[in-house]
């Protein structure tokens, strides 16, 4: 049915894609608020209006996008229901209020941030997963940070800033892996181009870590507040060195299956089930206590509001404010994609994609209009990196330049827009929305600043050897095409 479809003109497609936008800044600016559930309504049902009137395009069409962005989003959001039934599975095992117990005695306040900001990059290093990163130490480190007074958002931002800095360069990461493929060139050539500009941004980070941490010095941090805490830590949950270390099973498990490359779902489900029985057989829970908090969320009166505060949170119910976001934003997606809004979009954009400069820049543009319209990572990388690969084989520039540009527009804005799906993630695993943690996620957007400067100057702008296997792909490229 694609093929014999009309596609939309690039006035409709302007159209629609201007209305969501329209929407968006009205909101930001008169209400200033996250919540963008009806905002993506009206949005789907405008374009839908439009596709139906202006390009006759069958609803069968328009279901098909549904279905396929909800496929899309399914596995994702299946794995942000079961990391809300994983959190108060380790706050009952003692996981967290061990490691907060623990790590507000030995980290100091001053480095925090930086401490944060270096452990997730180490992990999502070795684990190639920017979720699973903030599914385990990410939570862990919101909750010692609470405890040191460190304000939430600057913590959420060193986490994933953090976090997006190894996933970008691990070659076990999903993103990586994908953005090669899309580009068809070496995984550790792709790692060391993509490097040119993360690198950068992650010095930025961790200076941004260092000068943010001078504003908690240890002098102004409240030890009462900290004995109070650690007491009401102790007297609640067993803490001693050997259940402490017991307690940390379910999050060692996650590394270790991530590790392995085990399934993301199922080291989730099997982290929260190895929690709920350390809780029972450790610290006193019955399996009624567990089935409800597993639910509707951890719920403790310890008597001490600041205790409280970090540990009442997780249940699956919590999270399905953010699962319905990730759903009607990749719903909206898919009906673009399919129905052609963003082939005509992308394909109007190449023709200004006459030099090196342009086509980067452009392909980056592409990248994050994708991921605004999309609310998925990999589309992002996936339509604009097919769609421009032929641009750089024209102008003989290696293919390496095209798969970092992937990583460096849409990969880097995803945790940052309210209604993408890193940010739905992101936003409900560490309890802070991107409108507040989005100014300390330093990495995520000094990267495209970096690699918009690369291109206007041509910085590692490299060319590609001249080979005649070379002149033979850059002929059926060109061919292809035209």
């Amino acid at each position: 049915m694609e093929e014999n479809l009309k596609k939309p003109s690039l006035g409709v497609s302007l159209a629609i894609v201007l209305f969501l936008f329209g929407c968006f800044v009205w909101q930001l600016i008169t209400v200033g608020s996250p919540d963008v559930h009806m905002t993506l309504i009206f949005a789907t049902v405008f374009a839908v209006v439009m596709l139906s009137v202006f390009t006759k395009t069958p609803l069968q069409l328009i279901e098909e996008g549904v279905i396929h962005g909800t496929k899309i989003a399914t596995i994702s959001m299946m794995i942000l229901m079961f990391i809300g039934v994983m959190i108060p599975a380790w706050i009952a095992a003692g996981t967290i209020p061990s490691l907060i117990y623990y790590g507000v005695q030995i980290i100091s306040p001053s480095v925090f941030l930086l401490t944060t900001t270096l452990v997730c990059s180490i992990s999502c290093l070795a684990t190639g997963t920017s979720w699973g990163t903030a599914a385990t130490f990410g939570v862990a480190l919101m909750g010692i940070g609470g405890g040191l007074g460190v304000d939430p958002a600057m913590t959420a931002g060193a986490i994933i800033s953090g976090a997006i800095f190894g996933d970008k360069l691990s070659p076990i990461s999903d993103t990586v892996n994908l953005s090669a493929a899309s580009c068809e060139v070496n995984v550790f050539a792709h790692i060391k181009s993509v490097a040119t500009a993360t690198l950068p941004g992650y010095v930025l980070a961790l200076v941004a870590a260092v000068f943010l941490g001078m504003k908690h010095s240890s002098g102004q941090i409240n030890s009462e507040q900290v004995d109070t805490l650690l007491t009401a830590l102790s007297t609640n949950f067993n803490v001693t060195p050997v259940y402490a270390l017991i307690s940390l099973i379910p999050m060692l498990l996650v590394v270790v299956l991530a590790l392995r490359k085990f399934n993301a779902l199922a080291t989730i489900v099997i982290s929260a089930m190895v929690g709920m029985l350390i809780a029972i057989v450790f610290q006193g829970y019955n399996i009624y206590d567990m089935m409800s908090y597993m639910n509707y969320g951890y719920v403790i009166e310890t008597g001490n509001f600041d205790v409280d505060k970090l540990l009442n949170r997780g249940g699956l119910q919590s999270m399905m404010w953010t699962v319905s976001i990730g759903y009607l934003g990749l719903s909206y997606g898919g009906i673009l994609e399919k129905t052609g809004v963003l082939d005509t979009l992308l394909f109007s954009a190449k023709a200004i994609t006459s030099n090196a400069r342009n086509l980067i820049l452009t392909h980056m543009a592409a990248g994050i209009a994708t991921i605004m319209l999309t609310a998925s990572p990999y589309v992002s990388i996936l339509i604009p990196g097919r769609m421009f690969i032929a641009g750089y084989d024209k102008l003989n520039i290696k293919r390496t330049v095209a798969s970092r540009t992937c990583e460096h527009s849409g990969i880097c804005i995803d945790p940052l827009l309210p209604w993408s799906l890193g940010a739905v993630y992101f936003s409900g695993v560490l309890g802070v929305s991107p409108l507040e943690y989005a100014p300390y996620t330093v990495l995520c957007w000094t990267v495209p600043v970096i690699a918009a400067f690369y291109a206007i100057t041509g910085i590692f702008v490299w060319k590609e050897e001249p080979s005649a296997k070379g002149r033979e792909n850059k002929k059926a490229a060109i061919k292809k095409e035209a």
